[in-house]
């Protein structure tokens, strides 16, 4: 039996998400540990994505939503934002999604206030 759902067009998750990017890119431009931290963390999230969506469809031991949400807020939300976008995972289940933006939501908030205090100390 087949299961696929319809792809989910823009919503409001993906709005926000590009404006906390924009948000986000003056703070990565100046704090290149953070960028490549973000980058790397975004990185294992995009692929825990696609090989949880490729396990759905196949059957088995698949990735727990609790370890993509601990990715997102590790700072992997962008690169977890595009696996749910380029994978047409786990854009279905609204509750998941507001817990993903809250994740990205402290995320960002923990990362200004420690830029705040970086720019207090210097």
């Amino acid at each position: 039996m087949n299961h696929r759902r319809t792809p989910r067009g823009f919503d409001l998750v993906d709005a926000l998400v590009l404006l906390l990017l924009c948000a986000l890119a003056p703070l990565l431009w100046r704090h290149v540990v953070v960028a490549a931290v973000m980058l790397a963390a975004s990185t294992v999230a995009f692929v825990c994505y696609g090989y949880d969506k490729w396990r759905a469809r196949a059957g088995g031991w698949r990735v727990s939503e609790a370890m993509l949400q601990m990715l997102a807020l590790a700072g992997g939300w962008p690169g977890a934002w595009l696996g749910q976008r380029a994978f047409r995972h786990k854009t279905g289940k609204p509750g998941f999604r507001r817990i993903f933006l809250l994740a990205a939501l402290l995320n960002l908030l923990v990362l200004w206030g420690l830029a705040s205090v970086a720019q207090a100390l210097r």
